[in-house]
């Protein structure tokens, strides 16, 4: 007898659960969303927007100086990607036609330095996120896949003290089921074997349902409207829903064994 073989098997069945239907669950790779999935992000930009408005409280009321905003950057993602440099485009621009063309040298310092705030602001973690992490981390290989400005998004997670978590790290300008389905392939994941975690329908749920993946959707109150601006039949194959990331360990459990699909 080879004592090897025995701790080969047990390595290679560690991720196979028998479902109530006699077939296998298998999640080989878990794939998780950095900015508010992980830690705080939209409540900057709400931040900045606010005080934003209140540099021009003078021209327009603050609503309608928001609402102006939002517009520039839908406008402007096509263009510019998502991230804080996006953003601060989108704030002179609409600074710029909010006071028909007058803006001054200080306000524009005033916006840099709003910029300059946010991305210099601490990485905060969402409570039990390490502890979950490193409990999920035991069975289960971790990839982090987030959108945004490479350099940003580099700073963002070399401060939140997680990284070590993941096995595989890629920041991407988009999430579309084109982009999982090239992730996936690259490191030789079936996608009916990926599951992955976020806060938002659009980039993090919608996509990965429509390649054949599972999808757990994170409720999250301050996700930017934008990403939630799709509908998801709440009894779609493969998708799942929590309150909170530390109850994915025990949902994960479930999946596996075929109690909640």
């Amino acid at each position: 007898q080879m004592p090897g073989w025995r701790f080969y098997i047990q390595v290679t069945f560690r991720h196979l659960h028998k479902t109530q239907e006699g077939s296998f669950t298998m999640i080989d790779l878990i794939g998780f969303d950095a900015d508010d999935t992980l830690w705080h992000n939209e409540t900057h930009y709400a931040n900045i927007k606010h005080a934003f408005s209140g540099l021009f409280a003078g021209y327009h009321d603050s609503k309608w100086i928001e609402r102006k905003l939002d517009e520039t950057e839908m406008r402007n993602i096509h263009i510019f990607g998502f991230g804080i440099k996006s953003f601060t485009i989108s704030m002179i621009e609409t600074a710029v036609e909010i006071t028909n063309g007058q803006l001054e040298a200080n306000q524009i310092q005033q916006i840099v330095s709003f910029s300059k705030q946010m991305l210099k602001a601490d990485v905060q973690l969402f409570d039990r996120v390490e502890e979950t992490l490193a409990e999920v981390s035991e069975e289960h290989d971790l990839m982090l896949i987030t959108k945004g400005d490479t350099f940003e998004q580099e700073q963002k997670i070399a401060r939140s003290g997680i990284a070590g978590y993941f096995k595989y790290i890629e920041i991407v300008g988009a999430k579309t089921s084109q982009i999982y389905t090239s992730l996936l392939g690259k490191y030789g994941c079936d996608a009916t074997r990926f599951l992955m975690v976020g806060n938002a329908l659009k980039s993090d749920i919608l996509p990965v349902l429509e390649i054949g993946a599972k999808a757990v959707y994170i409720h999250y109150e301050d996700t930017w409207a934008h990403e939630n601006e799709v509908y998801i039949h709440k009894d779609t194959s493969h998708y799942y829903e929590i309150e909170r990331i530390d109850l994915l360990p025990a949902l994960i459990g479930r999946i596996l064994d075929g109690g909640t699909d």
